[in-house]
């Protein structure tokens, strides 16, 4: 970033000088800052047991016993798919 010297400087050129340097920094540092956020997708009880290839029941033991989270609203119980991918790599054998 160069330096601005403010005698002898007209405001046109001042603001010349601002819109030239200092704001293609800011957008550049702003821009680095806020990438925007995935939004979070919840599986449903089907879905989570075709991804992991099991049946129902053995989805019902694991959350039970805390193997795996879920989330529930009414009658509906939902999976977090960031946790399920958390938990496979949790896993990993080798």
């Amino acid at each position: 970033m160069s330096n601005i010297q403010f005698i002898g400087t007209s405001p046109n050129d001042l603001i010349t000088e601002l819109k030239n340097s200092l704001i293609p920094e800011l957008t550049a540092q702003l821009s680095a800052q806020f990438q925007p956020i995935q939004p979070t997708e919840y599986l449903t009880r089907s879905e989570v047991c075709k991804l992991l290839k099991i049946d129902v029941s053995t989805l019902h033991r694991w959350r039970k016993d805390g193997t795996i989270p879920s989330f529930g609203m009414g009658n509906r119980v939902y999976f977090k798919r960031s946790e399920i991918d958390q938990l496979i790599n949790k896993n990993k054998l080798s």
